[in-house]
């Protein structure tokens, strides 16, 4: 089924201190070194705001004005950690060279988290080969660990996927993808961080560990 995405704008208060330093991350700044001027479009440029509803709902796409939109507010700390080529994708909004990247072509068992503060965002379970050269799921763990924003950059009107504890940009969604919800979350590797089924566990996520039985 397909269904009409509805931008809103909530209001919801946010101090204008805050807005001010989180305004650089929150817009799309293009790559940086390591990374390409493409996207995870595919060249499928302004397309339609429609999505098939993984639930039967609609999935709220807000406004990149939005002033209750999280984004990813730079930290010294976090770009020594994931270094320069990640800092752009998570921080700016850059986007990795497709089939260059650690996930594209990964199919073992286990979950992705946010490299940033390691909420766990998709599993292998949802993992396919779109063919795009990046690591692409037809849903994430829980719609709500995720923020859409609808995305003008680069002459095109796409919707931005980003990571709602973080505001860590992780990449872009499309209606292109496969069943059961037709959609294709279209992820960057550098946002994500790969813990295999094994190590669950010791990695602090026991509970997930049920998935995979």
């Amino acid at each position: 089924m397909k269904v009409n995405i509805k931008a809103i704008r909530p209001g919801v208060p946010v101090l204008a201190a805050l807005l001010v330093l989180a305004l650089a991350s929150c817009i799309p700044q293009g790559p940086s070194d390591g990374t390409t001027s493409g996207s995870e479009s595919d060249g499928r440029d302004l397309r339609p705001l429609t999505v098939p509803a993984q639930n039967g709902g609609t999935l709220v796409i807000k406004k990149a004005a939005d002033p209750s939109n999280v984004c990813f507010v730079p930290s010294e700390d976090v770009k020594s950690r994931l270094g320069d080529d990640a800092y752009a994708v998570v921080a700016q909004g850059a986007t990795e060279p497709p089939f260059q990247n650690a996930y594209w072509n990964n199919h073992a068992q286990g979950i992705y988290v946010d490299a940033v503060d390691g909420t766990p965002l998709f599993t292998s379970r949802e993992k396919y080969d779109s063919g795009t050269g990046w690591p692409s799921f037809w849903s994430p763990v829980s719609q709500d660990k995720l923020e859409l924003v609808e995305d003008l950059s680069y002459g095109m009107r796409r919707i931005e996927v980003r990571s709602k504890s973080t505001g860590a940009h992780l990449g872009h969604v499309f209606d292109d993808g496969p069943a059961p919800t037709g959609l294709r979350y279209c992820m960057n590797s550098a946002s994500l961080r790969f813990i295999p089924r094994e190590d669950l566990a010791k990695e602090g996520y026991a509970d997930l560990v049920k998935l995979f039985e």
